[in-house]
């Protein structure tokens, strides 16, 4: 049991160093400024009020499971699909 606890905190720290990634190519997008920046800040706030408005409706229905392990690995599976989607989205080079 404690090596199932311990591959979720792994996958925590994951979502961690994916998260502090797409944080530092959104200040770079948003530090350029434009209509671009102003695009993005925009996007930023709807995604996350979408993706924690997902969140709690899987959890309402019972989508992530029932025990605590289970809810534990879908909220991060959630999480994490969200940001590699943000990461690829903004590693791309656009002018």
């Amino acid at each position: 049991m404690t090596y199932v606890w311990l591959r979720v905190a792994i996958d925590a720290w994951f979502l961690g160093l994916e998260a502090s990634n797409v944080v530092a190519l959104r200040m770079v997008k948003v530090a350029l400024g434009g209509p671009r920046a102003k695009a993005e800040s925009s996007r930023m706030v709807e995604e996350k009020l979408a993706a924690l408005a997902a969140l709690q409706w899987q959890m309402m229905t019972g989508a992530l499971g029932l025990t605590t392990l289970e809810i534990a690995r879908g909220s991060l599976r959630h999480f994490r699909k969200t940001v590699r989607r943000n990461r690829s989205r903004l590693a791309r080079y656009r002018k």
